[in-house]
């Protein structure tokens, strides 16, 4: 009977410790996970002006002024339609280069994504 309750008083604590190593596991891979690119667009600016990503990353503009404002790009390379508060509008960049952008409706309100 004591050789049953020392097994179970040992298991308790390494249950313990294997639940905590393994959430503390997981904290850190949700740290490691960089966030999504996003460009914010409030007060007729687009926050960062000027944005680097790696080749393949998808920026996310989300439109957080009262009034509409579009996202295009210099060279056409894309174009959004006119986004209204809280709306939002994405882009994956596939190639390499320098992407001036700016709102169609406002237009001295201007950005840049760099693609590396």
């Amino acid at each position: 009977m004591r050789k049953g309750v020392c097994v179970v008083g040992l298991a308790a604590p390494a249950m313990i410790a294997i639940v905590l190593l393994a959430g503390l596991i997981k904290a850190n891979a949700q740290q490691a996970a960089p966030a999504a690119p996003e460009v914010i667009i409030d007060n007729f600016s687009f926050d960062p002006g000027m944005l680097t990503v790696a080749v393949g990353t998808t920026v996310t503009w989300t439109n957080r002024d009262d009034i509409p404002h579009t996202v295009v790009s210099a060279d056409g390379v894309f174009k959004s339609k006119a986004r209204d508060t809280d709306e939002k509008f994405s882009y994956t960049f596939a190639k390499a280069g320098t992407y001036p952008y700016y709102c169609s409706i406002h237009p001295k309100m201007t950005g840049k994504i760099v693609v590396h």
